[in-house]
């Protein structure tokens, strides 16, 4: 068990390490569409990479869901063959979102020897992410 503050250490440490062993520039909020961004996530149990779509607008974030749904196919045949549709997500704060993901299980961010293979799993996914929205970001944006 770690104190708030060594937990927070560790958290900060993995990051730093992950921006060092893949320095690039990431997507993740500039994808020019509003509410709509992709993210990295990494906890006690797992690791996750994420296609969010978060608009408070259901009629906005319908169409936008709908798009990527089209898309379903070519997602998992050429890209991410694990990613994992889900049109409701309740996050923690109650927001209510929609969100494409793929998740490393039995990692975690205290356990030094998963990062890693977490850090791979990262990288690896944001990329097939990123190479798939820059692929058809013309449909997913109009």
């Amino acid at each position: 068990m770690f104190s708030k503050e060594e937990a927070k250490k560790l958290r900060q440490d993995f990051w730093i390490s992950f921006g060092k062993s893949f320095p690039r520039k990431w997507i993740l909020y500039n994808t020019g569409i509003k509410d709509f961004s992709f993210k990295f996530h990494f906890d006690l149990k797992s690791a996750m990479v994420s296609m969010d779509i978060e608009s408070q607008d259901l009629e906005k974030r319908l169409e936008v869901w709908e798009k990527l749904m089209s898309l379903r196919s070519i997602l998992l045949e050429e890209h991410l063959p694990k990613a994992l549709f889900e049109d409701t997500v309740i996050l923690d704060n109650g927001k209510e979102i929609s969100r494409v993901s793929v998740s490393l299980e039995n990692v975690s961010i205290h356990n030094k020897n998963t990062w890693q293979e977490t850090m791979v799993f990262l990288k690896d996914h944001m990329s097939a992410f990123e190479e798939f929205y820059n692929e058809y970001e013309d449909i997913i944006q109009s």
